[in-house]
């Protein structure tokens, strides 16, 4: 066997013996990052977008948002529903809305675009309080940390250098992030749904919004190379999980939760 044979020998050795330490890393227990330390950087990251995104000064505007926003979180599981949760109104023509651990809500003004009532809004709210509560962040951060790891020591093994480095994070992302994420996303629609439905917020009402939605994003990207479902998918899913969200709903209309937020 020739000295560039053996040395590709190697090269492959090496990649799999690469391949069998990230298989035993992806079963292990131990997070890289523990949870309190991504509360830590929603934190830092709530900061860092108050500082440079102005805040809304209409009263009216953000006592409707915390009216809405402090029913759900009234419905949340321990620990998050004894949470101190800031919520803040950006006034911002952005159509975007987010919840960071650490326990922080963000909704810009230009969500009302297509967030018509109270029931919209808190499909909004619900969705991004849920990718808090299924620690999302975390779970996202490990598994970006673990690719990472994987791209750089396969690079090297394999000798490809930085370009071949690039190219393997690029392959990483569309072959193994994106599905994760629509799943993230699909998963945080269902539990956002329970969420507002517990409330006391009409779940059908999800429906509204995301075909508002819809019509102000026609030219949105490909559902393939997106990490929302599209809008046809996500309303065909939320309207598989009404029969449990309208249960929901009634035992709270009957329990007296029947929130009257008014913009």
């Amino acid at each position: 066997m020739g000295y560039r044979k053996l040395s590709a020998c190697r090269r492959l050795l090496a990649v799999a013996t690469l391949l069998l330490s990230l298989v035993s890393l992806a079963g292990c227990s131990l997070p890289l990052a523990s949870e309190s330390e991504i509360d830590s950087q929603g934190d830092a990251e709530f900061r860092k977008i108050r500082a440079n995104t102005p805040v809304s000064t209409d009263a009216a505007e953000r006592a409707y948002v915390d009216c809405v926003a402090q029913a759900i979180i009234a419905q949340l599981p321990a620990p998050y529903a004894d949470k101190n949760w800031e919520v803040e109104v950006f006034d911002s023509e952005q159509i975007n809305a987010f919840a960071l651990p650490g326990g922080h809500i963000g909704v810009f003004t230009g969500i009302f675009k297509v967030a018509e009532n109270q029931d919209e809004l808190a499909t909004v709210i619900g969705h991004e309080v849920a990718h808090v509560t299924q620690e999302h962040a975390l779970k996202r951060y490990n598994r970006e940390a673990t690719a990472r790891i994987g791209v750089v020591g396969v690079a090297i093994a394999t000798g490809t250098g930085q370009a071949g480095a690039d190219l393997l994070g690029m392959a990483t992302s569309l072959g193994m992030s994106l599905p994760f994420s629509r799943g993230e996303e699909s998963e945080a629609d269902t539990v956002g749904l329970r969420y507002m439905a517990a409330a006391g917020f009409d779940p059908r009402q999800s429906v509204a919004l995301w075909q508002n939605m819809q019509r102000k994003d026609k030219l949105g990207p490909p559902e393939m190379l997106s990490t929302h479902p599209s809008p046809e998918h996500r309303i065909d899913d939320l309207v598989a999980q009404f029969p449990e969200a309208l249960a929901l709903y009634n035992k709270a209309r009957a329990a007296g939760r029947s929130p009257q937020c008014q913009r």
